[in-house]
């Protein structure tokens, strides 16, 4: 199992970026996958995921509205489309993935804003997101 994400860098407030991350290992479709970020000095937390039994999909009360989550399986790939970006959003984001289903299956849909980190299998490396002028 292995999970790349890439897609970040350096953005003026307001602007937009979109984060990949590619897996390996899986089929996408029958996991559950999130995106996750650690902003400096502070504990990773959930940003949005998609669940694996009926792909709905979670979003941080902070990024609703804003952030989107879509996959595309035949590429193995889960998207992160990041718009309106803010100061804030500043963190390396990482995406991981539920490989066990124990995750989803006692946290729900939103698993990802409620399980504890270290309940998630496999993650990628981390990519760092910078938003300042």
């Amino acid at each position: 199992v292995q999970l790349q994400a890439f897609g970040g860098g350096l953005v003026q407030p307001g602007g937009s970026l979109r984060l990949s991350c590619l897996t390996s290992g899986f089929t996408l479709q029958y996991y559950g996958i999130g995106w996750f970020r650690q902003a400096p000095g502070k504990e990773r937390e959930g940003v949005s995921c998609i669940s694996s039994t009926d792909g709905n999909t979670y979003y941080a009360d902070s990024v609703k509205g804003r952030f989107t989550i879509s996959s595309d399986n035949a590429k193995n790939t889960v998207y992160l489309q990041m718009n309106t970006l803010k100061p804030e959003d500043t963190a390396v984001y990482y995406c991981a993935v539920d490989f066990s289903g124990s995750v989803q299956a006692r946290y729900g849909n939103n698993w990802c804003g409620r399980a504890p980190i270290g309940r998630i299998d496999y993650w990628g490396q981390g990519t760092l997101v910078t938003v300042s002028s």
